[in-house]
């Protein structure tokens, strides 16, 4: 692959109407496990005008009220105006929800973590390299927290023009798979009738892109020259979310993984609404937790982890470690410490992630990847972000491939 190039990579604030649906199917999936850990989820949402619904399979013993959680996630991400298109206290809720099928179930209940089989077929990538301290490509990074940062001074009153939908879309400029600057930055603001251009554009540079893009890469840039700066693209942005375009969950796998990085690859399963059962949500954490706590480790400086998992079967059709010729051992070698070090099959993954708890809710928006792990409540968010498992890598690979001195 050449050494110099650039890429693009965009997301979307929770106020977009796919983002919208992935964050109630995990608020779905979240409210299930808080009653019942051992809850089968599949939730999958749709929202238009003045409509949201729910609908996928859900086997609980647990009880779930789909209207009043609905018109929670609604107005926390801001639909509290009938303009909008969409208000949490006027639209219409409807609930489809019906229990998993018993075909699948048998594949993956009432078994010993050990030999729990996968939920679902295929393959799941996870990715790390040394861009960002978050161990994540920068475009995508950035491209998330100009996202987060649209709904953050929004929601302030910073900015009180603005309203929930929003993009954001980051090209970085590499050099020896190294960035080296930003060439140009685009933003999608939904804002309110009668705000002008100017104001517009004034709030967003001095609130949202000073902010949230570091000064360095801005340096590089001239944010009033449209080629390198563009703001809503088509002059204005009055009608947006499920009223300008409907929404379903799953629709952004690329913006909640790495950003269509060249080398972050994605299986094609999206994350939310799935209970940790369905490996495109527990493998795909797990991959990127390799991935992280090799290069953490020092052992590769760019590293792509790839699972692949057959519905019903408990061990991994296939463990692909590429450290893109960074790495301190083989490949090969890697992947033998990976098999060593880290539970691959889907009971003990989900184990010890600890997937069972309602935690899902934080991940459905600005990202799965690169966020920071903590505890709230007693429970643990983000643990696939650990790197704390680096040491443990490195001093294995000293005992067994004798590369202390380059370590």
């Amino acid at each position: 692959m050449r050494s110099d190039y650039t890429i693009s990579a965009e997301s979307v604030t929770e106020g977009h109407p796919d983002k919208l649906c992935d964050r109630l199917s995990d608020a779905v999936l979240d409210d299930v496990l808080r009653q019942d850990r051992d809850s089968r989820v599949a939730c999958e949402c749709y929202a238009t005008t003045g409509m949201i619904l729910v609908g996928g399979e859900i086997t609980t013993k647990g009880y779930t009220d789909f209207q009043e959680l609905a018109r929670g996630v609604a107005k926390g991400i801001g639909y509290t105006n009938p303009n909008y298109g969409l208000d949490f206290e006027s639209m219409a809720v409807l609930n489809v929800v019906h229990s998993q099928s018993p075909d699948i179930s048998q594949g993956v209940s009432q078994r010993d973590a050990k030999d729990q089989g996968a939920g679902d077929q295929g393959m799941m990538y996870g990715y790390a390299n040394r861009d960002t301290p978050e161990l994540m490509p920068m475009p995508i990074y950035l491209a998330h927290r100009l996202a987060e940062k649209l709904a953050e001074v929004r929601k302030s009153g910073a900015l009180e023009f603005l309203r929930p939908d929003g993009k954001s879309q980051v090209t970085v400029v590499y050099r020896d798979h190294q960035p080296v600057a930003l060439k140009n930055f685009t933003l999608a603001a939904q804002h309110d009738e009668d705000v002008s251009d100017e104001r517009l554009r004034e709030g967003i540079i001095e609130e949202v892109v000073k902010k949230a893009i570091p000064q360095k890469y801005l340096a590089t840039l001239n944010l009033n020259d449209p080629t390198q700066f563009l703001l809503n693209g088509t002059g204005r942005f009055v009608i947006g979310g499920p009223h300008g375009d409907t929404g379903l969950t799953g629709r952004k796998i690329i913006v909640d993984s790495y950003g269509g990085f060249v080398e972050g690859n994605h299986g094609g399963g999206a994350f939310s609404g799935k209970d940790p059962s369905k490996v495109d949500r527990s493998g795909a954490y797990m991959a990127r937790h390799i991935a992280k706590n090799i290069v953490a480790s020092g052992l590769a400086d760019r590293c792509l982890v790839q699972l692949a998992y057959t519905i019903g079967v408990a061990e991994p059709n296939n463990l692909m470690v590429d450290s893109y010729g960074t790495g301190k051992i083989a490949d090969e070698d890697l992947e033998n410490l990976v098999r060593e070090n880290f539970p691959l099959r889907p009971g003990l993954a989900i184990e010890y992630l600890k997937l069972k708890n309602p935690i899902f809710f934080p991940t459905s928006a600005y990202g799965h990847f690169g966020r920071k792990p903590y505890e709230k409540d007693g429970l643990e968010y983000f643990t696939w972000e650990k790197t704390d498992k680096a040491e443990e890598l490195r001093d294995y690979a000293k005992t067994m491939y004798g590369q202390g001195s380059l370590i």
